[in-house]
């Protein structure tokens, strides 16, 4: 009798163990996954009288706008592309007159899937190269638990991340443009909750933000943007995870319930049969 009490006091305390070792795996699944990007990349090549156009989409349920303009504003061509596995391609045979063609790509209203380069033409021919990207990639380190989600443009860097379990956000970038950088923060609902304006120096930027109070009572990822001017050049935005006032809590909600479950099972279990942590001699 007292072999078996022992041994199902031994496979309790295994149990437990295991629950333990699975909630924290839990977490560092949720943490690692991360990892993956989104939002739209433009590249065009051009190489005399026409020019090679593709991109990438983390969107697959629309097509790609693609709309060509002239220096004078004049729409020279216009198109839809399919998204094939995340990825889009045109080629554009040039019809524009002399100067600054820009060509442009969106994928519904969201200013993060609307993109676009600038062109020069001359003679109906260009050898104009240029691409852009606001692709959100989010990184984690391994040694320090830090995350960073950073979106990287032509003329505009935006990085924003955090401590695991800390209560601020750093943000940080760079820029080739001089002027005012305003920065915005959108909670999970839509709200602003933060607008601030931070000078660049030296081409780079930093500051950070409070996590924290009654606006920042909603889970899930808090958007930061940045904008200097009008051009979607000198926009980006970066998501960071807020739960329960925290950046991305290392031990949340979901597992401290599973770990009260385990501890409940065990006491339950003892109970039944009377056992004890300590086998009696």
């Amino acid at each position: 009798m007292n072999s078996r009490r022992h041994t199902i006091t031994s496979l309790s305390i295994v149990f437990l163990a295991v629950t333990i070792m699975s909630v924290s795996a839990f977490g560092q699944d949720a943490f690692a996954g991360h990892g993956s990007g989104s939002g739209m990349s433009l590249s065009v090549d051009c190489s005399g009288s026409s020019c090679d156009i593709s991109g990438s989409t983390d969107r697959n349920d629309e097509p790609v706008m693609l709309v060509i303009t002239q220096a004078n504003g004049n729409i020279v061509n216009i198109g839809q592309l399919d998204v094939d596995h995340g990825e889009y391609s045109a080629t554009w045979a040039i019809n524009a007159d002399d100067g600054t063609a820009t060509v442009s790509v969106n994928q519904g209203a969201s200013s993060k899937y609307s993109l676009s380069v600038d062109v020069d033409v001359s003679g109906g021919s260009s050898s104009s190269s240029d691409s852009v990207s606001n692709i959100v990639i989010s990184d984690t380190d391994a040694n320090t638990g830090t995350i960073t989600t950073s979106v990287e443009q032509r003329g505009l860097s935006l990085n924003a991340g955090g401590v695991e379990g800390s209560t601020t956000i750093d943000v940080s970038g760079s820029t080739d443009r001089n002027g005012d950088i305003t920065l915005t923060v959108t909670a999970p609902n839509g709200n602003i909750v933060g607008v601030s304006q931070i000078s660049p120096s030296g081409g780079s930027f930093a500051t950070t933000i409070e996590v924290g109070g009654p606006l920042w009572s909603q889970d899930g990822d808090y958007t930061i943007s940045a904008h200097q001017g009008s051009s979607t050049l000198y926009q980006a935005s970066a998501q960071v995870e807020v739960v329960d006032g925290h950046v991305i809590p290392e031990f949340g909600v979901i597992a401290a319930m599973i770990l009260a479950v385990a501890i409940v099972s065990i006491i339950v279990v003892t109970a039944k049969t009377r056992l004890s942590i300590v086998p009696r001699y």
